[in-house]
């Protein structure tokens, strides 16, 4: 997975599937937004793989303590799961909770055992590192996982400049990374990005429940890479 630009269409609701299906490549599912999150993945039945992600508190989701280690390993063991989502900071130990380095990294141990591809993610909600350091963080992240994901804030149109040039510095690099950033200023980068290497897009399946600030719809967002990217013909 992720030998090409992947377009997940992001849900806390397993049964929204079908409705992703014309635009999306992967659904993501928000299991830390979910009800009865493995009992949805025992029942799906749905034709996109599915990338897991038990976002952490600490880092902008709602899933509280290490126990959601346990729920994700026992996620990657079922067919329909292609990825998994872990956070940088869990696997590089630089979270304060000891702990989470050694649950997050059996963690990715089960889901390549598994054949289940890594995303190493970061989240900044305040600001955009400089260009040098983004690239720092790319790097860190696509060594720990087979898909190095960069979420900032953008503040001021820089801050999308700094992103894009970072993406595409990484990936001549050779790093497999995926990256956008939140805010209005830097809302395109989430369409431009690809063009400079990102592999991964993240769009909701229904816009009212947008998991992250700048998310553009499904269908709008999928338009818009394959525009930019000349994969089809962008509408008038």
């Amino acid at each position: 997975m992720f030998e090409e630009f992947v377009l997940t269409a992001s849900t806390a609701d397993l049964s929204e599937e079908p409705a992703a299906r014309e635009h999306a490549d992967a659904v993501e599912f928000r299991m830390d937004l979910a009800s009865d999150p493995l009992d949805q993945i025992d029942d799906y039945g749905g034709e996109l793989p599915l990338l897991v992600t038990n976002r952490a508190s600490w880092e902008g989701g709602e899933a509280e303590g290490i126990g959601r280690y346990d729920a994700l390993s026992t996620a990657v063991s079922h067919e329909a799961v292609a990825a998994v989502d872990v956070e940088l900071a869990a696997l590089r130990g630089t979270h304060p909770d000891g702990a989470e380095e050694s649950h997050a990294t059996a963690l990715r141990e089960t889901a390549r055992e598994a054949g289940v591809s890594v995303v190493a993610s970061v989240h900044d909600f305040e600001s955009t590192p400089e260009p040098g350091a983004l690239v720092d963080l790319l790097a860190d992240a696509a060594s720990e996982g087979d898909v190095g994901k960069l979420a900032t804030t953008a503040t001021a149109p820089a801050d999308a400049l700094a992103m894009l040039e970072a993406t595409h510095e990484a990936t001549a690099a050779g790093h497999r990374v995926a990256t956008m950033c939140m805010g209005e200023p830097g809302r395109h980068t989430r369409a431009v990005a690809p063009v400079y290497g990102s592999k991964i897009g993240y769009a909701p399946v229904d816009p009212a429940n947008a998991t992250a600030p700048g998310q553009y719809p499904l269908a709008t967002l999928r338009r818009l890479v394959d525009g930019l990217r000349g994969d089809g013909e962008a509408d008038e």
